[in-house]
Order: C-alpha cells, then structure tokens, then sequence
C-alpha cells in the first residue's frame, strides 16, 4: 500500500536550534543573530515552511522566493529599493514577493511562522 499524505503541524517551537549571525556584508545596524527551524520541505525542494527567528538589527535583504510570513513575536520593519516602508507586528501575515531587494529591521525578537515557495 502507498504511503497516504497526511496533515503535519507546524510547530511554533525553535528549541535546540543555534541563532548565527546574519552576514556581516548584508548588515546595517547592531548585531542580529538568527535562526530557521525548517519542519516541512515538499519532494521537489521548492516549498519550505517552519519557525524562524532574529533578533534585533537591520540587514539587507534580497528574494528570489515567494514567501508568506505570520509574525507571532515582536515588529518588523520592511523598507523597499524604493524607500517605501511597511511595519508589521505580531498576529500579522505579510507577503515577500521574489524579486523583493531592500531591508528587514527587526525591533526587538522577532519570531514568525514562514512558507516559502521557490519556482523550479
């Protein structure tokens, strides 16, 4: 019998992952460290989603993925090539579109469930 699909909880845990710290080309302000608890990845390897988390700090930030964000802790600030700016706070979901180039500035922890999807 082929094995049956069946619905997986994401759980909003990051218990055992280390936080590292984000690239120093890609840093603007202070000295965020982060972390991905990925929990599901689909056969293909283009759609991902689980818990991540970072702490305070402003990077540079560049998609090639679509990806969908629920923050469950803190603020977010996202700022466009443009200059345009979005704030975001917990019990938010956002969208990043690939193609998206700005920064991320994360006010305080910031902890968020994310599904990112990859064209193959």
């Amino acid at each position: 019998m082929a094995d049956v699909p069946t619905a997986l909880p994401v759980m909003p845990g990051l218990a055992g992952v280390e936080l590292t710290p984000v690239e120093a080309s890609r840093l603007i302000e202070g000295n965020p460290r982060q972390a991905a608890f990925n929990q599901f990845s689909n056969s293909r390897g283009n759609f991902h989603c689980g818990v991540w988390v970072s702490e305070p700090g402003t990077w540079r930030i560049s998609y090639t993925e679509d990806e969908l964000c629920v923050l469950l802790e803190g603020e977010a600030i996202l700022t466009d090539a443009a200059g345009v700016s979005r704030r975001f706070g917990s019990g938010d979901a956002f969208v990043v579109p690939a193609g998206f180039v700005g920064t991320w500035q994360s006010i305080g922890t910031v902890r968020k469930y994310y599904a990112v999807y990859e064209e193959p």
